[in-house]
């Protein structure tokens, strides 16, 4: 599975599906243009708009869209007459310059006037849909924090690691075994950005990666980016991912297969790695799979229950929609319990707080209420960096992290090149 965020960053533009909206934002009197990726949730975003329609005079189409192409269609239209009047993103710096240009409704008002819609969703995932204050997002599907696993029948009595002195003495544990500590797709860039996340947030805190978003200047100097490049250093040196990882490609399911094998003891990695393992090794993810928090780290000040990842995605509305307050209305449907209950047949956890009680018919209660419980008790829950920042930036991150974990710039180096990442 790839991440739609990472798609989303590598992107070159010819728009597949639909051709879009023609006068979307209302020009053709009564229609509300939705903007959608295609994908496993389609079937049920329509489901919704059918049942909308039932009631409203004003119609809702969805607009369906290849990932690959729909971040820079969504470009070129915003702002055009064939803007759409809701879309799919990823909320923070997705929709930063969308904010920044005036393009999007701000719906504070429609959550101040509706205090069940704003408790409805988790608050660590609603805020990421927040921009100076304001909110621009009403978030869509479910959860995807990036999460600890370990191999059950390889760890046997072992314990997965609370503090960072727990995970480096596994590290040596399982090297003494022949085991490969962590399982780690080298090859592909965004599976290394993973631990350089969690341990400047571990380190300094979400702050840190939220002023290097913002553009700060020296930003990127702040003393967590330093050490947790440090970190990853002393963990490639100590042989925490083996010696053949940089050649170990993501995408074709080599570090699930080494993981799913007991050749390697842990893999870090999005709440996708069970839907993977359920559909690549299905007896694996039943009784082998364990999940567990990435680790305290000493001296750091970042609190631990704090969470990376992709919290969610988010619809917005566009601001020249002349259907705003029929978008809102549909917006809402995102908390029905039939919407709620096609996002759990397609393996999503929602990010309400209400779902718990519906998590029993999940393909695995326990892992979904693992995943809730983690994000529902987190104090901050911060978007993937090559989601966050700009395609170009992404692009640079991603080579400065490969870079930094295959030996060929040091940790002092890696801050240095970053500093023009925005």
């Amino acid at each position: 599975m790839i991440r739609f965020g990472l798609i989303a960053v590598l992107l070159l533009a010819t728009a597949c599906g639909t051709s879009g909206p023609q006068g979307g934002g209302g020009s053709d009197g009564g229609t509300l243009h939705v903007w959608v990726l295609e994908d496993k949730l389609n079937e049920t975003q329509q489901k919704a708009a059918d049942e909308f329609n039932k009631t409203s005079p004003v119609k809702v189409v969805i607009d369906k869209f290849n990932p690959d192409s729909y971040p820079d269609k969504l470009r070129v239209s915003i702002g055009s007459p064939n803007a759409p009047d809701v879309f799919f993103n990823w909320g923070s710096g997705s929709i930063a310059p969308y904010v920044k240009a005036g393009e999007l409704a701000d719906l504070t008002p429609a959550f101040d006037a509706d205090p069940a819609l704003k408790s409805a969703f988790l608050p660590a995932v609603l805020d990421v849909g927040k921009i100076d204050g304001k909110y621009y997002g009403v978030p869509l599907r479910g959860m995807q924090p990036v999460i600890l696993f370990y191999n059950k029948d390889v760890f046997g009595d072992a314990q997965p690691p609370k503090t960072w002195q727990d995970l480096l003495s596994l590290v040596d544990t399982f090297k003494a075994k022949g085991v490969t500590p962590f399982a780690l797709g080298g090859a592909t860039a965004w599976t290394e950005l993973m631990w350089i996340e969690y341990l400047v947030d571990r380190y300094g805190g979400p702050d840190v990666f939220k002023r290097i978003s913002n553009g700060e200047p020296g930003a990127w100097r702040d003393p967590a980016v330093l050490k947790s490049a440090q970190t990853v250093r002393d963990l490639v040196d100590r042989g925490a991912f083996g010696t053949n990882y940089a050649s170990v490609d993501y995408n074709s399911h080599a570090a699930e297969t080494l993981f799913a094998k007991g050749k390697a003891a842990m893999h870090l990695m999005g709440s996708w790695e069970f839907t993977n393992h359920m559909e690549l090794q299905p007896d694996f993810a039943r009784k082998g799979l364990g999940f567990a928090p990435f680790p305290a780290v000493d001296g750091g000040t970042g609190d631990p229950a704090n969470v990376v990842g992709n919290p969610t995605n988010f619809f917005s509305v566009t601001a020249k929609s002349q259907h705003k307050d029929a978008a809102i209305q549909f917006l809402k449907t995102m908390m029905s319990d039939t919407y709620v209950q096609g996002l759990l047949d397609a393996g999503d956890v929602p990010v309400l707080g209400s779902v718990e009680p519906k998590l029993a018919s999940t393909p695995n209660p326990e892992f979904a209420r693992f995943q809730l419980d983690m994000v529902r008790k987190a104090p901050a829950f911060t978007l993937s960096w090559d989601q966050a920042l700009s395609s170009a930036g992404a692009q640079t991150l991603h080579t400065t992290i490969q870079d930094l974990f295959n030996g060929k710039i040091t940790p002092e180096q890696f801050v240095t090149n970053l500093e023009q990442v925005k």
